[in-house]
């Protein structure tokens, strides 16, 4: 058959057949008669061969004949395209046949907060159009984070992409009012007014949907007794082209013709809106480069990505004189749609800011309503004169500095590989898997090995180094030497860690725990920041037990348990002091007074194994609370002291110490009053030298206190001669004349003069008074402030 005359389907099956090679590179172009077609320059149509080109001409001639003249223009100005649109991240490269079409991830970094660092690298041929392919949910952090540069010489032009407007608001364009989700009865009334054809069980009416009404119809079945069954339906109602009204209940056996083209392509464009929420969520951004020559490409950006774990294998030596063996592994996985093909590793742990916000869609600002103004006629008015000349003012704008020299950056540094840490810090997983990572591929030596083999620790201490790590700032990072794979939407488990380090096995016993536990005191001597994860145990070749870890810095020392260990009991015991004064202290007019509670304690520790026991006890840390005598911590921690305690196999020792609680109580010596020594001393801390010590101060006081009442005496003799002689005023202006009136008079004014005398002899003795009051008081403040001595009780 010739070729113009093969069939649809046998042209689909041909297309079909074609090799997958040719089929990845014309699949997702975009097109939609055959959902996946890419133009070819003829260079490329020669380089596949004679029966690929026998294939690709019947291809692109049924292409013509289904696209017609919009597609064979396209054809004819067409410049060599390659686009893969993939669920994840697929960067590809127009045009240039010669020049790479993708720019394959090389760089990873993968953080603790969820988001990973993606570097794409590549090469450019003149002004050439780099495309990004993202998921929506991925657009918003590329958005925020995309980072394009052109390494040699060259500029980013510009950078685009599809924007797609809410649903909700793109069916508000629609003409016809229906919303996302719409029954048949809220379609057909949004339709009213639209020429329609009903047909319902051989009745046909054409004309205009008047209304579409929800009517309740009851039972009309006689037979049955009880209440009627009201059943509700819907009825359209139709006014035809000759003017009658004709109602139709919409039934399965009704169908409505629409009549109208618009109306036909209205609900033709509402359906494909519908249909475009299930379509592929895919966002094309274009970045535009200019320049002369081949040149490097670096696009890069944050993405969410599943947070990275870390989990550890330590493995006990039978011999006493070895170190453990610490084995450090990361769970790494990749779902952002795309493989990571030989791409250089790296895991921070560190939570860097990072957040999420709704940057690619579309943003709309509210602005106000404002009314129109009403229609009025002009009013004849009248204006002022001027009463001042016009005054000129300039006001003076200064000018924008520009500069037109604008900082460029000519390189951008790539990620660069830290110094490498000892051999004995990392582990390979190259020689166990003979190459690069890939996804899946555990290490032999990971969790799941219940009983491992005898020489394990030895085999796997010949493992090389692949891994590297640094601090950065508050975060620090394994750095993989070689590339990895990792395939699109697997995991894997990636080697970050392997070294000897200095543990100690011991019991630890914790106020509050059900029974004590087997745990490691180990110190971090590999070099390098440990993350936090999990970690398991193996002792004797076998399961000990696992546990979980905080981050440890090099050179920190810490307790971490894998076991209960039933062999061990423990029990505690306090015993209370009451308060007592321990030291008295007395400088500058201040007596301090320290008074100690002390608690005895004591904890008797059973070792009923036939091995020994290094046993650390942990006693919780009190504010305000020391160790004073007896047993001295190993170490103290944040919230606890922590003990050690040696127990022979089938003994029981113990740990004894004294706990003690400092008060301070300050006095001040000259409110102190003789009831409270007399107090103090009952008390039995006021010694003999203490009290010859403040006697003296206690008789100054006394003094101080008579001549204060002396002072207190006469001003209250004066107060009275005041109101006294204030009586003797009223009376004498009260007196009018007569006999008897100015012998009253006089007698009135011989006791104000008798009372001036008087006052004059009680001032001067209030003078005095103070003038005694007020050196004892300076001798007083001289005997305080000399007064200086500590004693011990």
């Amino acid at each position: 058959m010739p070729d113009a005359a093969l069939p649809r389907r046998s042209m689909l099956r041909l297309y079909a057949s074609l090799p997958s090679t040719f089929l990845a590179r014309t699949c997702n172009s975009g097109v939609n008669t055959l959902g996946c077609v890419t133009f070819l320059s003829c260079s490329q149509i020669t380089s596949i061969g004679g029966l690929m080109n026998y294939r690709l001409i019947l291809l692109l001639g049924f292409f013509a004949s289904n696209m017609g003249t919009m597609a064979a223009q396209r054809l004819a100005h067409s410049r060599t395209e390659a686009i893969s649109v993939a669920a994840g991240n697929p960067v590809i490269a127009t045009p240039g046949a010669t020049v790479t079409d993708r720019l394959p991830v090389r760089h990873v970094a993968l953080y603790k907060n969820g988001v990973g660092y993606f570097q794409h690298d590549g090469r450019v041929r003149g002004n050439q159009t780099v495309t990004i392919a993202f998921t929506t949910a991925q657009l918003n952090d590329v958005l925020k984070s995309l980072t394009a540069i052109d390494l040699n010489g060259g500029r980013i032009a510009d950078v685009s992409y599809n924007s797609t407007a809410p649903l909700e608001q793109r069916l508000n364009t629609l003409q016809i009012p229906i919303g996302q989700k719409t029954t048949t009865a809220e379609f057909l009334d949004a339709l009213r007014g639209a020429r329609v054809e009903i047909r319902n069980a051989g009745a046909v009416a054409t004309g205009r949907l008047l209304s579409v009404e929800i009517v309740n119809s009851t039972s009309s079945d006689d037979d049955k007794e009880g209440p009627k069954q009201i059943t509700p339906h819907t009825e359209l109602s139709v006014i035809t082209d000759s003017g009658e009204l004709r109602t139709f209940r919409l039934t399965p056996a009704t169908s409505v013709h629409l009549l109208e083209h618009d109306v036909n392509q209205e609900v033709g464009r509402y359906l494909s809106l519908i249909s475009s929420t299930r379509a592929a969520d895919v966002r094309k951004m274009a970045i535009s480069a200019e320049g002369s020559g081949d040149r490097e490409l670096m696009v890069s950006y944050i993405s969410e990505v599943p947070v990275w774990k870390s989990t550890y294998r330590i493995v006990l030596p039978s011999d006493a004189k070895q170190k453990p063996l610490l084995q450090g592994w990361a769970v790494v996985d990749n779902t952002v749609g795309e493989d990571w093909d030989n791409v250089e590793l790296a895991l921070i742990a560190g939570a860097p800011q990072s957040f999420v916000q709704n940057i690619s869609q579309p943003y709309y600002a509210r602005r106000p309503t404002v009314a129109l103004p009403e229609l009025a006629m002009l009013t004849p008015q009248t204006h002022e004169g001027t009463l001042l000349p016009t005054v000129e003012v300039t006001n003076g704008s200064p000018k924008l500095a520009t500069d037109g020299n604008r900082d460029a950056l000519e390189t951008f540094g790539k990620l660069t590989s830290p110094k490498s840490v000892p051999q004995d810090l990392a582990f390979s997983a190259g020689a166990a898997v003979g190459g690069p990572l890939h996804g899946g591929a555990g290490g032999g030596f990971g969790g799941g090995v219940f009983r491992a083999r005898p020489d394990m620790a030895a085999i796997m201490e010949q493992q090389i180094s692949t891994t590297a790590a640094q601090d950065l700032g508050d975060l620090f990072e394994y750095r993989i030497k070689q590339p990895i794979t990792i395939h699109k939407n697997q995991s894997a488990l990636v080697p970050i860690l392997q070294a000897r380090i200095d543990a100690e096995k011991v019991t630890l016993w914790s106020p509050g725990k059900p029974r004590p536990l087997r745990a490691l005191w180990l110190t971090n001597s590999s070099g390098v920041t440990l993350d936090g994860g999990t970690f398991s145990i193996q002792e004797a070749q076998t399961f000990a037990g696992e546990g979980l870890m905080d981050a440890i810095r090099p050179d920190e020392k810490r307790l971490i348990s894998y076991a209960a260990d039933p062999a061990v009991q423990v029990k505690p015991e306090v015993k209370g002091e009451g308060q007592l004064v321990t030291l008295v202290r007395i400088h500058r007019g201040v007596m301090y007074q320290e008074s100690q509670e002390r608690q005895h304690h004591t904890y008797t520790v059973r070792n009923q194994d036939s091995a020994p026991r290094e046993v650390i006890i942990e006693h919780p840390e009190r504010d305000g609370w020391h160790i004073a005598d007896g047993a001295k911590p190993e170490e103290t921690s944040a919230s606890a002291y922590r003990f050690r305690l040696k127990v022979e196999p089938e003994k029981t020792s113990s740990l004894e110490f004294e706990e003690v609680h400092t008060l301070g109580t300050n006095y001040l010596l000259s409110n102190l009053t003789p009831d409270q020594i007399t107090l103090f001393a009952h008390q039995g801390w006021m010694n003999q030298r203490l009290e010859s010590a403040l006697r003296p101060i206690m008789q100054q006081k006394d003094e101080i206190a008579g001549y204060a009442e002396q002072i207190t005496s006469t001003k209250s003799k004066v107060d009275s001669i005041f109101e006294d002689q204030k009586r003797l005023r009223e009376n004498l202006t009260a007196l009018k004349g007569g006999t008897e009136v100015r012998a009253l008079a006089q007698r009135y004014t011989s006791e104000l003069n008798r009372e001036e005398d008087e006052l004059a002899a009680l001032r001067k003795q209030l003078a005095d008074w103070q003038d005694k009051h007020n050196t004892a008081n300076q001798k007083l403040n001289e005997m305080m402030e000399s007064l200086a001595m500590e004693v011990k009780l």
